[in-house]
């Protein structure tokens, strides 16, 4: 992977390890040199630096007025690329880990109701924004689903209820699948409301599904995915176009096969990838000219339309001949 901004990178030691839930890892992180970590916002993550060479993204959990250590809690996946599977067998104690600063591309909007939707390990974000509404005695609504109970991660705290909320965990071996239940938990729409949901593919495109035939307006909706979606037909955009910067004039093709990044790094110019699934917005770079085939997760609906266009070098295409970017922008 590319290097990336070196100077953001921090280090930290494994504090504690503990079991979230019959899937889940605990990880509490504190600063190596025992300084408080930097301050961050409810949806915030991090790239944590494994020494097996791998780089991943995990959501901050937890309370985010907590300055001494970083809560993240991570789901052994059972198609793992290798991140939660070493974090789950070899993270031990003690252990020196160097991870970057928060970045956060799914921010808490303050001010109004806020309904938060959960599945499986989508919970940590949305338990950070729990805590912050409940800090500052904001309103707000928790769902979380999960197959069964003993599944649930933070359950415990989760039960007790926090400040202004309430908060349900949903099993659907009881009968209470999302399926079954995100019509009554989305409600009717409410202009004063917004909806904040995270889980896997399927999770996200029923609630965004439900919201939408329920009249939910778009910019009332926010989300964040930790799985790129699944691969769709292959499209024109899948053919070859050229990348032109607007630094140097420098041009090159594009082949199907290729990624801009992976065209870029062969070129020499430096890209600061990270998940290269674009889901983590570390390679989004500013497009002065051209159509953008957007296929990351990362942007909004609305950020995907808007005048100033972004693209995922890692992931997204072009739908014109020819794409123009900044790469100092």
């Amino acid at each position: 992977m590319s290097g990336g901004h070196m100077r953001d990178i921090l280090p930290v030691v494994v504090d504690g390890l503990w079991r979230q839930g019959a899937k889940n890892l605990a990880v509490s992180l504190v600063s190596a040199e025992g300084q408080p970590l930097p301050a961050w916002t409810p949806g915030a993550h991090i790239d944590l630096h494994l020494p097996c060479g791998l780089i991943r993204q995990y959501s901050l959990t937890g309370s985010p007025a907590e300055r001494d250590r970083y809560l993240l809690c991570i789901a052994r996946e059972s198609q793992s690329r290798g991140g939660s599977r070493y974090i789950h067998d070899t993270l031990r104690p003690g252990q020196p880990l160097m991870i970057s600063a928060p970045r956060n591309h799914f921010p808490l909007h303050e001010g109004g109701h806020v309904v938060l939707l959960a599945a499986g390990i989508g919970i940590t974000p949305l338990l950070a924004m729990a805590h912050a509404r409940a800090a500052s005695g904001a309103s707000f609504t928790l769902h979380y689903y999960v197959s069964r109970a003993q599944e649930a991660a933070f359950a415990t705290e989760i039960a007790r209820q926090l400040t202004g909320g309430i908060c349900q965990i949903h099993c659907s071996d009881e009968g209470q699948s999302p399926r079954q239940r995100l019509a009554q938990d989305l409600g009717a729409p409410d202009a004063d409301t917004r909806v904040y949901f995270c889980g896997p593919p399927g999770f996200m495109a029923r609630v965004r599904d439900t919201a939408r035939a329920a009249g939910w307006e778009e910019a009332q909706l926010h989300s964040e995915a930790f799985q790129p979606p699944a691969p769709t037909a292959a499209s024109a955009a899948d053919g070859t176009f050229t990348i032109t910067l607007t630094s140097t004039g420098e041009r090159w093709p594009v082949p199907g096969d290729k990624t801009i990044a992976q065209v870029l790094q062969e070129h020499g110019v430096a890209v600061p990838l990270s998940c290269e699934m674009g889901i983590c917005g570390a390679c989004l770079t500013p497009v002065r000219e051209g159509t953008v085939d957007h296929r990351d997760t990362v942007q909004s609906e609305a950020e995907k339309q808007a005048a100033e266009q972004h693209i995922a070098l890692c992931c997204s295409r072009s739908l014109s001949a020819n794409l123009v970017i900044d790469l100092a922008g």
